[in-house]
């Protein structure tokens, strides 16, 4: 089985660069959208029904902002829109999919680079978001968690780590959020396989950052720890265009 995570920075954009084509051709079994930036009245969602998807979108109420999305052919158990948050909620940064083995949420985690009051906000939605997972982890003990975290967790997840010491998405304390996340029971997919440098999902458009590989990895399938053994393989399909970010696949044995 095969689960990706994209943040689409925008899926009207990325569906005028292909995004169709390259969907049919990858051909997972589920999806995880963030930043999906389009109300349901916005999106062709006919497009994706042809190609056998179950389609739920989450967006933001304010238009052209944030907004997650998850679309399976596989239909799902129960359908979660959002996490009870208001704040969170208002702005559709978590949508959950529930299967037979697992259940499968896309999260839009906010970034604080746009200064203080944003930063201030991004703290406490993690707050919120870490006690709210772990209450659902009791009752929904399988879950895999997949999104943009606008988060790089260790050095090896930056291309500089030294100048971006201070930069939001590698402060200290984010960092240290992160792990504290990992320690309710979950495993980072991607490093449970590998654990080689310069691995990124997101560069910046400015200073021909992508071309040269100087990104971060903010992009992440977290899994439940009961679910390690069903992981057969992670990795981060870089040479995906349609974003500012790229891909993760993350594929289980389902017997």
């Amino acid at each position: 089985m095969k689960i990706l995570s994209f943040n689409v920075n925008g899926i009207r954009s990325a569906l005028n660069k292909g995004f169709i084509s390259w969907l049919q051709a990858t051909d997972p079994d589920i999806i995880c959208l963030q930043e999906i930036k389009a109300t349901i009245d916005q999106i062709p969602v006919g497009l994706f029904e042809q190609l056998g998807y179950f389609c739920y979108w989450y967006p933001a109420q304010k238009k052209g902002y944030s907004g997650v999305a998850i679309l399976s052919k596989i239909l799902p158990i129960h359908v979660e829109y959002g996490s009870g948050i208001r704040e969170s909620d208002e702005e559709g940064r978590v949508i959950r999919a529930d299967f037979e083995y697992f259940s499968v949420m896309s999260v839009y985690i906010p970034s604080g680079s746009s200064g203080e009051l944003r930063h201030t906000f991004k703290m406490q939605w993690l707050e919120s978001f870490l006690q709210y997972i772990n209450q659902l982890r009791i009752s929904v003990p399988n879950l895999i968690i997949s999104g943009d975290y606008n988060i790089c967790h260790q050095a090896i997840d930056i291309h500089n780590p030294k100048s971006n010491v201070n930069s939001s998405g590698f402060l200290p304390q984010e960092r240290d959020w992160l792990t504290q996340f990992l320690e309710l029971g979950f495993v980072d997919s991607l490093r449970f396989f590998n654990q080689e440098p310069h691995l990124y999902t997101w560069w910046s458009f400015r200073g021909n950052a992508r071309t040269r590989n100087l990104g971060w990895r903010i992009d992440y399938h977290f899994t439940s720890a009961s679910l390690t053994n069903l992981l057969h393989q992670c990795c981060i399909l870089s040479d995906v265009q349609h974003s500012d970010h790229c891909p993760v696949l993350l594929e289980l044995h389902i017997s």
